[in-house]
């Protein structure tokens, strides 16, 4: 990942740096005066796209948050760096959880993050980059772990958020599709997870489209 920020947080000159590689390298002007947070289950889960530490403070004082999970993994740029350190102020235990926008979801993950969910205080708050893919899908996979219907999963991955269904993301709503036709309603989540899933099949039978790819990868630079 691009990066001017080298990890000084404590001179005046290493927060300058990191603020302007969170600003104009990781595009974090715009989520200054932009966000998608929303509830997931309301007093358990919320999303957001990136949180800079103001909003970051904003939506711990809104929401009662006491989880992190970012699905960015630390990525040592000035964002995760100041991030990190506003969640550290206001008491706020931060799980890396790294996922995958546009892959096929991999088994093991989604149990991973089954765990975390199952294990967090909350409420916790879920932010991958934009707050359109990732977190769409680690949404998904919450309303479906509480039971949900994968159509409520689905409905976590949309164009309210940012999401662009036509473009190589496309796959995560293949993946709740998926388990939509093989096994809602006769075979629990996970079980399906471990033993019917097939990720290979599932990248080598999706097919994103060109233009919307090359806006959503080249245009709009999303991770």
């Amino acid at each position: 990942m691009d990066s001017i920020f080298r990890g000084d947080l404590s001179t005046a000159r290493g927060r300058a740096v990191a603020w302007a590689d969170a600003l104009f390298i990781d595009h974090a002007v715009f989520r200054l005066v932009w966000s998608n947070a929303a509830p997931v289950a309301p007093g358990l889960l919320y999303r957001c796209n990136h949180p800079t530490p103001g909003r970051l403070a904003a939506l711990t004082r809104r929401w009662g948050l006491r989880t992190v999970i970012t699905l960015r993994g630390p990525t040592g740029n000035g964002s995760d760096a100041l991030a990190r350190e506003a969640a550290e102020r206001l008491g706020l235990t931060v799980i890396d959880m790294a996922m995958d926008s546009r892959g096929a979801p991999q088994p093991e993950r989604i149990l991973r993050l089954a765990e975390i969910y199952r294990s967090m205080a909350a409420p916790a708050l879920i932010h991958c980059k934009s707050g359109a893919d990732r977190a769409g899908l680690a949404a998904g996979l919450f309303v479906l772990l509480q039971g949900g219907t994968a159509a409520a999963a689905l409905r976590q991955l949309s164009w309210r958020f940012g999401h662009v269904r036509a473009s190589r993301t496309g796959i995560l709503d293949a993946f709740f599709l998926a388990y939509a036709r093989a096994a809602e309603g006769r075979v629990p989540f996970l079980e399906w997870v471990r033993d019917g899933y097939d990720p290979e099949g599932l990248k080598r039978d999706f097919r994103a489209g060109g233009v919307a790819s090359f806006l959503n990868d080249r245009v709009l630079r999303r991770e």
